[in-house]
């Protein structure tokens, strides 16, 4: 099934991902590019028009990443942003040159003149440039300006060329989505086809193409993700699939058991499960840095796999359920220019000599497009809506020296934590639109910090519990949750009275960025 899509070229902008999230939110199918991508592999897409994305290089410096000549050829809409669209004004002839001041944080926009993308008036909008427009091409209009850019809004009606000085992908712009969807819709006239039915349709099409009558094995760690990723394979092979659960030992309090009970039940799934804790343990011992940990994590789960594929006759493909965030922030090799920001242990962690080709239905999906889909596809709400949990688990929640005793004492901790949270009706399992309710992800981590204390009229010495709790749109920027302070206290008056090792809680105040949500 062909729908209409927007190709994305990718200048290194760390928002590059939110503008595809915005667009598939006006259910138009886009995909992301490295800019230097070959032409013919991008134009295979047949995309309805162009969007450029920021960068953080200057156009006018040498070994500058540069537009490919196929984008003005191809007579398609261009929307260009920030850098892409200083990109746009270099090559049609215009002038970039550096800001007087570099502009970042919020700006008014101030647009005059009527055009098709935003309404005349004064929005607020997101900036983030050192460097501004100071000529527009040949046939461009200034449509609107900021009190640092005179040029932060312009256009070419006839040819359908845009350019954007802010981010309208980000929610700190708040018109932004409209401004993508007016682009999408009405400029490049793709119709809005990008829905769970269709995604599905595609995704079941594309694994049938890829296994055919082959045995498949799916790694079903407990999260959303991979529970989602089995779903949709059992819907593409139906019984050609076999569900493998592996307990690393490292999962929340409670939550083997209620993935098994969910994935029999509910999916029908004949399930193997393969209690792994001592061995996880024995591998992590001693370990205390957070990218060998995870790639520890991720080999002895290939590993355990191999081993039961054996036992089954050794199945050719592993399901995998990868999203478009592991591969954005793994700087996997389909996207070169941002910076790794840590490595996941279902993309940058897998030994490069595994047995498996790997099938991953939701590899260019984000959190939202999973959950939608996982409830279309039966999945039980509790699981589909949970909060996010880390691939290798409580290891990288625990920071430094994995032991069962440390591992217990912060499966303990985030229990207390989260089931208050849950108790006082802050424990919020969905993306909505008030932020002032609950948290979108909230956690215990365990600190490898000594510090005296006293009970009972005894000197202590002892580990220290941090509480992370976040608000967000989109889990690629977030806010500390404003928690009150009467459950923060009870809180932590029931992990220090109830978890043995641990005198001292604390609350983590950091936001994203430029902390990243996790702590490893």
């Amino acid at each position: 099934m062909l729908i209409d899509s927007l190709a994305i070229l990718d200048f290194g902008s760390q928002y590059t991902q939110l503008i595809a999230r915005r667009v598939r939110e006006c259910q138009v199918y886009c995909e992301l590019f490295p800019w230097d991508t070959p032409a013919e592999r991008v134009l295979a897409q047949k995309p309805r028009g162009f969007i450029l994305s920021g960068g953080p290089a200057s156009v006018y410096e040498t070994g500058a990443p540069t537009m490919p000549g196929y984008v003005l050829e191809s007579g398609l809409p261009v929307l260009g942003i920030c850098y892409g669209m200083q990109l746009l004004t270099q090559a049609l002839g215009g002038k970039v040159g550096a800001s007087a001041e570099r502009e970042y944080g919020p700006s008014d926009l101030n647009t005059e003149t009527d055009n098709p993308l935003i309404p005349p008036g004064i929005q607020r909008v997101w900036m983030s440039h050192g460097d501004r427009i100071e000529l527009p091409p040949p046939g461009f209009s200034v449509l609107g300006q900021s009190p640092n850019s005179p040029i932060a809004f312009m256009g070419d009606l006839s040819r359908r060329y845009f350019g954007l000085q802010f981010h309208p992908e980000v929610h700190h712009t708040p018109g932004g989505k409209e401004i993508l969807r007016r682009f999408a819709i009405e400029i490049c006239q793709a119709s809005p086809g990008w829905t769970p039915e269709s995604i599905i349709t595609q995704s079941v099409q594309r694994v049938q193409q890829q296994v055919g009558k082959a045995t498949v094995i799916s790694a079903v760690s407990g999260g959303v993700d991979s529970s989602v990723a089995t779903a949709m394979v059992q819907r593409a092979v139906g019984d050609q699939l076999i569900c493998v659960f592996v307990d690393t030992g490292l999962l929340r309090q409670g939550e083997a058991a209620q993935v098994k009970a969910t994935l029999q039940e509910r999916l029908g799934i004949e399930l193997i499960s393969v209690d792994a804790a001592e061995q996880f343990m024995r591998a992590l011992n001693g370990v205390t840095a957070p990218e060998q940990k995870r790639q520890i994590i991720g080999e002895l789960f290939i590993r355990i796999f191999e081993q039961q594929a054996r036992q089954l006759g050794l199945p050719r493909y592993l399901v995998q359920g990868t999203i478009y965030p592991d591969v954005v922030e793994s700087s996997a090799p389909d996207r070169t220019q941002a910076q790794r920001i840590k490595t996941h242990h279902n993309v940058g962690g897998l030994p490069e000599d595994m047995q498996f080709e790997l099938v991953e239905p939701l590899r260019y999906l984000f959190k939202d497009e999973v959950r939608a889909v996982g409830e279309n596809l039966g999945l039980p709400a509790a699981m589909v809506w949970r909060q996010p949990f880390p691939g290798p688990g409580l290891a990288v929640r625990c920071l430094g020296e994995i032991t069962p005793d440390r591992i217990q004492r912060l499966r303990h901790a985030d229990a207390i934590f989260t089931s208050e949270l849950a108790e006082a009706g802050l424990l919020r399992m969905a993306l909505g639109e008030d932020q002032t309710q609950g948290t979108a992800q909230a956690f215990a981590v365990l600190l490898p910090v000594y510090s005296v204390g006293v009970m009972g009229d005894q000197r202590t010495y002892q580990e220290t519990i941090a509480l992370r709790a976040v608000t967000t749109q989109d889990f690629m920027t977030a806010d500390w949750a404003r928690l009150p302070y009467d459950l923060l206290a009870k809180v932590a008056s029931r992990i220090v009275n109830e978890v043995q090792g641990v005198n001292r809680v604390v609350y983590d105040l950091t936001s994203k960025p430029p902390a990243t949500i996790e702590w490893e």
